[in-house]
């Protein structure tokens, strides 16, 4: 007997191998990967991370929350599911759900414009002071360019928040509002601000009482004040310097209480899981109370504005979008055919992640007290194709290569820029010429000084930015800071009709410089000599 050209027992052996295969394919994977341990090892070695930690959630449920590696390479201490780490832009999405509690209580809007609650609130031109709304903070599209504004915050400054919001008026606008994303810190210290004024507390208190006690993170903490890496479960960041090539040493923790809106929150894989559930679940408290409603959750996960998309390395070419754009606190992309809600923190010394499935239920969390991007990105994509059921990919070998092509690249482009320069050239005048306070309209002032060695410049606000100038030809020079995470600049001089001094500008001179150090935005001038009186 026959069926179609097949023999039945042919068919019953097909049908049964069919079962099986199906029965295979039905039955639930294992919490988390065998191999786990030995993907974090790889990227820990090849990415040279002292610290990390590592958290899932799937369906509604903790699976994996765990530490690898130590806090600190000169007090060793074991890193657990409670180190303390800083998270840093991670805490962007915190003040957005702040903000998303307060437009369902009908205290604001997300398009209320932010002079509404904050009337001192200026940029660099009237339109936009006046126009600019809260969603536009939350979205990275104000006009101001990327990172505007860190300087005035990081490395740490003499500054108060106050200062910070009120010199946004002398920043260079790059684009009207709306119109294009530029990724912008400043935006969120301003949102904090509005938080503040629209609840009536400070954005600390509020989402210390509104969002971590709800969700009993009750070890999570806001800024680095008063945690002490000596006696606490605390990790420490470290650095290798910022061409990061140097060697690894500890630091001390940034100061962020100016900034912490933006980036401030110190949290754990133990409380971060409360807040990945909360997220994933809409809102929804486990009391089942609702902390935000699901409209504005919804909202968050909007796309309010396109995110440019690179073209990756070929070995990671999978992990290129169809579409990527900026939410409420959050970036959206998609993978393999799920839409992906994700951020991602960084510090001086430190790195994270934050990534959610919506669909699938999925959340995962990495921390790092290092400086690169490649170990949690490796271990991050690693566990993201596990819960996703996709082949094995070695997201290690692929990132630390894509690691090595931006380096070689910008190594290559500041080489050049060295070949170009001018050979046996002078500054056109004596040093001692160049000795003065100049004074930037946005940042304040900075100071030359004559040394035995030459000219030295400080950063009069930022007590880690001082260095030596070298000459580099003609009336440019470069600083090489005495702070080794500090990039080093171009700092280019200027002269008045008369001959005298006029100021200076500065620009990275390597693409390896973080784009928080926005030198090209400064402008300092030197002062105007009086004439002399007859």
């Amino acid at each position: 007997m026959a069926f179609q050209g097949i023999h039945y027992a042919e068919c019953v052996r097909a049908f049964i191998l069919l079962l099986i295969f199906l029965l295979h394919a039905a039955s639930p994977l294992p919490a988390q990967p065998a191999d786990l341990d030995t993907w974090v090892a790889r990227a820990q070695n090849q990415f040279d991370v002292p610290g990390i930690a590592v958290a899932v959630v799937k369906d509604g449920k903790v699976v994996l929350a765990k530490g690898y590696g130590t806090r600190n390479l000169a007090r060793p201490g074991a890193v657990d599911p409670h180190t303390l780490f800083g998270i840093a832009s991670n805490t962007k999405a915190f003040t957005a759900a702040a903000l998303a509690i307060l437009v369902d209580e009908g205290k604001l809007d997300w398009d209320d414009p932010v002079q509404k609650f904050l009337p001192q609130f200026q940029l660099a031109d009237a339109y936009p002071s006046r126009e600019v709304t809260i969603r536009d903070l939350l979205s990275h599209r104000t006009g101001m360019g990327l990172g505007a504004g860190d300087l005035l915050y990081w490395p740490d400054t003499t500054f108060s928040r106050a200062q910070a919001v009120s010199a946004a008026r002398h920043l260079p606008l790059v684009s009207s509002p709306r119109s294009r994303y530029a990724y912008n810190n400043l935006g969120y210290v301003v949102a904090g601000e509005v938080v503040a004024a629209a609840s009536g507390m400070p954005w600390e208190q509020f989402v210390r009482e509104r969002i971590f006690k709800p969700l009993g993170m009750n070890e999570t903490r806001i800024t680095s004040d008063g945690l002490d890496p000596a006696t606490g479960n605390v990790a420490v960041p470290h650095s290798k310097g910022w061409r990061l090539v140097g060697t690894l040493r500890p630091l001390a923790p940034t100061r962020d209480a100016v900034w912490a809106a933006a980036a401030g929150i110190k949290s754990n894989v133990s409380d971060l899981t409360k807040w990945v559930t909360l997220q994933l679940e809409g809102g929804k408290l486990p009391n089942g109370a609702a902390l935000f409603s699901r409209k504005q959750a919804a909202e968050m996960w909007s796309a309010q504005i396109p995110v440019p998309i690179r073209e990756p390395i070929p070995a990671l070419k999978s992990t290129r979008p169809n579409f990527s754009a900026y939410g409420l606190g959050w970036f959206l992309r998609d993978y393999h055919g799920r839409k992906i809600v994700t951020h991602t923190g960084g510090l001086t010394g430190m790195v994270s992640l934050t990534l959610l499935v919506p669909e699938e239920k999925l959340g995962i969390i990495v921390l790092t007290n290092q400086e690169e991007t490649g170990a949690f990105q490796s271990i991050g994509d690693h566990l993201l194709d596990y819960y996703l059921g996709l082949p094995v990919t070695d997201w290690t070998s692929a990132y630390a290569e894509n690691t090595a092509k931006t380096r070689r690249e910008a190594n290559e482009k500041e080489a050049k820029a060295f070949g170009a320069r001018i050979p046996n050239t002078q500054p056109s005048l004596p040093l001692s010429s160049y000795v003065k306070q100049y004074t930037d309209p946005w940042y304040g002032k900075a100071s030359i000084e004559l040394r035995d060695s030459g000219l030295y410049l400080r950063f009069l606000g930022t007590p880690s930015m001082h260095g030596q100038l070298e000459h580099f030809h003609l009336d440019t020079f470069i600083v090489r800071w005495q702070d080794p995470t500090i990039p080093d600049a171009y700092v280019n001089f200027a002269h008045r009709i008369d001959g005298s001094v006029a100021g200076f500008r500065m620009a990275a001179i390597s693409d390896l410089a973080d784009f928080s150090f926005d030198y090209h935005d400064l402008r300092f001038a030197a002062p105007k000599l009086e004439p002399e009186k007859e």
